[in-house]
């Protein structure tokens, strides 16, 4: 590769990683602002989450702790991608930890975030051969796990009081939810592309935005059935699952694949949030307060089994493998941090900015 081009795919992958940045703070951000009473503490622990997760992961990577790159450009969009993972796992809490404990749920999660990531692309511990585990836009490694520590975490620390409060919304912040959703329909292929082979970013480009619109058609359909009218929740969320599950083949499949996939995720995600969330929570007593694991944990775990289908060549035994740990290991690690989290204070009233926040 000449020195020229080199630069220029460095310049390149700096825009995708500026616009993985604004999916982070504005889109992660204004989606978790559906909480009525809660949205300018969402907001702030957004800034707090990202503000820890990228430099710790960076000094990580900096290190050659667990693997690292020699691109510092590469590096940031890993620590970002770590990031959102660590943004997916603090939905499930969200509203039920005080401020500091953000930046100790971000301390917690990085390290066993990286771990796993060696495990499945490095060969660490001889677990799943380097190579041979399909996740280019991190269905399992980005979303799943992140959706199932944040499980276990809330798993570990929803109170009978915070399960029996409600988590209320209005038509303001419906409004700033989808406005933040938008914002990651838009930059996702971006996130998905940001390390792929300048040859294949096209292709990725191409399958990330038709795996969108069949989710969100398919999210407007099922909504529709489901509930007798469309939810702005079901749109602002599951709308996003194709993103979400093609994440894994987004540089190996045909386009019709991928609009299927796309179309498969947003049925899934929707009947999660429509019919099973509600069973689901009263039959745990425990509260996922974005809806995580429908819009990340199901959908991502799709993506990640659907490349077992869709990618030929592929080692569908490496593959399951790779699958199993990160369940495993995401939701063990969660269950110890939801009670490292636990001992370290409660707050008093869930879901209000008003304990913590200056506000009028």
């Amino acid at each position: 590769m000449s020195e020229e081009f080199s630069s220029i795919v460095e310049v390149q992958k700096y825009v995708r990683a500026i616009h993985i940045m604004a999916m982070l703070i504005m889109g992660f951000g204004f989606l978790m602002v559906f909480v009525r009473k809660y949205g300018r503490s969402a907001l702030t622990a957004t800034y707090l989450l990202v503000s820890v997760a990228i430099p710790l992961y960076f000094l990580k990577d900096s290190l050659g702790i667990l693997g690292g790159v020699d691109s510092d450009i590469d590096r940031l969009i890993l620590s970002e991608f770590a990031a959102a993972s660590l943004l997916i796992c603090a939905g499930a809490v969200l509203g039920r930890l005080k401020m500091h404990q953000y930046l100790l749920l971000g301390v917690l999660f990085v390290p066993c975030y990286a771990l796993n990531e060696w495990l499945l692309f490095s060969g660490g511990l001889g677990l799943v051969p380097e190579g041979h585990f399909v996740d280019t836009g991190g269905s399992i490694v980005i979303h799943a796990f992140g959706a199932l520590f944040g499980m276990g975490a809330a798993y570990s620390m929803t109170t009978q009081e915070e399960y029996e409060t409600p988590i209320e919304s209005d038509e303001t912040s419906d409004r700033f939810s989808l406005l933040g959703s938008m914002v990651l329909w838009v930059f996702w292929p971006s996130f998905c592309a940001a390390l792929v082979a300048p040859e294949d970013i096209p292709m990725t480009v191409v399958n990330v935005i038709l795996a969108l619109c069949g989710s969100t058609l398919a999210t407007y359909v099922a909504s529709l059935k489901l509930r007798g009218k469309v939810s702005v929740a079901d749109i602002a969320n599951a709308a996003l699952a194709g993103g979400v599950a093609i994440g894994s083949t987004c540089d190996k499949v045909p386009a019709t694949y991928a609009f299927a996939i796309g179309i498969v995720a947003g049925v899934l995600s929707t009947v999660g949030f429509a019919v099973i969330q509600d069973r689901f929570q009263n039959a745990t007593k425990k509260v996922d307060t974005c809806g995580v694991l429908h819009l990340h944990g199901l959908p991502g775990l799709f993506g990640g089994l659907a490349a077992m289908i869709a990618v030929d060549g592929i080692s569908r035994g490496d593959q399951a493998k790779g699958i199993l740990i990160t369940a495993v290991l995401a939701t063990l690690t969660g269950l110890v941090a939801g009670k490292i989290l636990s001992l370290v204070g409660r707050r008093k009233i869930p879901y209000v900015d008003s304990e913590e926040l200056a506000v009028d």
